[in-house]
């Protein structure tokens, strides 16, 4: 006859799942803040856009104002920011949360081998989603009030909107927020642990050491499917006029953006095995940078797909101005530029804090590695260059990637107004750019390891 543990054994059962999985996580720390950061900027952008957008449409405007308003276009655009900052903000915190399940596979197989069901692990990811989503959230609101008042402040001052017209938070945003940043936090981390918590215990102690070598099923056609629309879209606006050919400029970068986060390694692989194979040559710490970049394509082409998105979108639009006046003498209306200009900075901050905090997760997860470099004698001063050399991996292969992303997108739509596909781009905005994006990937990877290299080796070798 089958015997059954007694509650008291059973309850013993559930308290030291409960302690391991609460553990696992707590080991995980840059990952929680990670996704917080996420989803404060997230709430703080989608806040003021929900504000600008309700003010600029109230029903207590006057004819006057409503019609200044839509002359310039302030209600379209608004409605524009607000859903361009949606996505991203799903875009950002999936990201995050997605990469923060990722890193605590080994410590989910664990607790799945010393009996913890799938939905006890699945629930775990979903308390830790829920906890850094939700504060994030809450003071993400309160900031948007501030920043959608700075905002619409300025919208006043460039002449886009009456200065009777007063800008007023909405209690609406709020949730709005809650529905993006905590929503999509919950959803990406139950989705990204499903086929985890599934597997078998040895199936996922095997996974976790070993990584997942291939990808989804899914996940190949559709980001094929992705870049081949982004190629036809692409086509299509060459036949259009220069102004609807602009405007979908967006769509055209979106999709290649997503056919490359869903390709991940397969496409972005390539690339960065070739700037590390020239960067390589430059000294020992060189070549342990590149063989570091080869042996984790999949995490490091989760940092890389959000650069490409900054490099891509913002040599776009930066490039679509600098043409125009370079063939015209105007870059367009003030307003208009100005909007245009800001809305491109409000993107490039949703992809930097997703690259960021990948990178920074990468670096705190590879403590036991940069001590064991340690322990075999390698010099603190060593292991500091070559997460410079890693950063100048990670950035130069994003500049590539972005540059050809911004020239398939530009090429059409300069061929149409200006009858040719190259951009024009004065040498100090790639320059800046690429500057940028070496001290974005510098500081993130960088500072995690000035931090990992204070402990001391052994103590972080018995501890991992």
């Amino acid at each position: 006859m089958a015997s059954f543990p007694g509650p008291r054994l059973r309850t013993t059962l559930e308290i030291m799942r409960t302690g391991l999985a609460l553990a696992a996580l707590r080991a995980h720390r840059p990952a929680f803040f990670g996704t917080a950061a996420a989803a404060l900027f997230a709430a703080s952008v989608v806040s003021a856009a929900t504000s600008v957008l309700i003010s600029t449409n109230s029903g207590a405007l006057s004819p006057a104002a409503r019609q200044q308003i839509s002359a310039n276009g302030v209600g379209e655009m608004a409605a524009i920011m607000l859903l361009g900052s949606v996505y991203m903000s799903i875009f950002v915190v999936a990201s995050t949360m997605g990469t923060a399940v990722t890193q605590q596979h080994r410590e989910l197989a664990l607790v799945r081998a010393v009996g913890a069901r799938p939905r006890q692990v699945r629930r775990a990811v979903a308390g830790q989603a829920l906890a850094a989503a939700l504060p994030g959230s809450l003071a993400g609101f309160g900031l948007g009030a501030l920043l959608g008042q700075l905002w619409f402040d300025a919208m006043v001052t460039h002449g886009l909107v009456p200065s009777e017209v007063p800008f007023a938070v909405s209690w609406l945003a709020l949730p709005v927020c809650m529905a993006v940043t905590v929503v999509t936090s919950l959803l990406a981390g139950v989705l990204c642990s499903l086929r985890f918590s599934l597997l078998r215990p040895a199936s996922a102690l095997a996974e976790a050491e070993a990584g997942r070598r291939r990808l989804g099923v899914l996940r190949a056609p559709l980001g094929l499917l992705a870049l081949g629309g982004g190629c036809a879209v692409a086509a299509l606006l060459a036949e259009q006029p220069a102004d609807e050919a602009g405007q979908g400029a967006f769509l055209v970068l979106l999709l290649f953006c997503i056919g490359m986060g869903l390709l991940g390694p397969r496409l972005i692989g390539p690339a960065a095995w070739l700037v590390s194979a020239l960067i390589g040559r430059l000294g020992p710490s060189a070549r342990l940078a590149m063989l570091n970049v080869r042996s984790q394509p999949r995490r490091f082409a989760a940092a890389v797909v959000p650069l490409v998105l900054v490099v891509g979108f913002g040599l776009t639009k930066i490039a679509m101005h600098t043409t125009a006046r370079h063939h015209t003498g105007s870059a367009g209306e003030t307003g208009e530029v100005w909007l245009d200009y800001i809305g491109t900075s409000l993107y490039a901050g949703f992809a930097a804090i997703a690259a960021a905090n990948t990178l920074a997760m990468i670096s705190f997860e590879r403590g036991r590695d940069l001590a064991l470099l340690r322990i075999v004698g390698t010099q603190r001063a060593q292991i500091r260059v070559m997460a410079l050399w890693e950063a100048a991996v990670v950035s130069l292969t994003a500049l590539l990637l972005g540059g050809v992303t911004a020239l398939v997108t530009l090429a059409p739509i300069l061929s149409t107004a200006f009858g040719s596909a190259l951009p024009y781009l004065p040498w100090q905005l790639p320059t800046g750019l690429a500057a940028a994006t070496f001290l974005l990937t510098a500081g993130a990877t960088g500072l995690p390891v000035r931090a990992v290299l204070r402990r001391r080796a052994i103590t972080v070798v018995r501890t991992a």
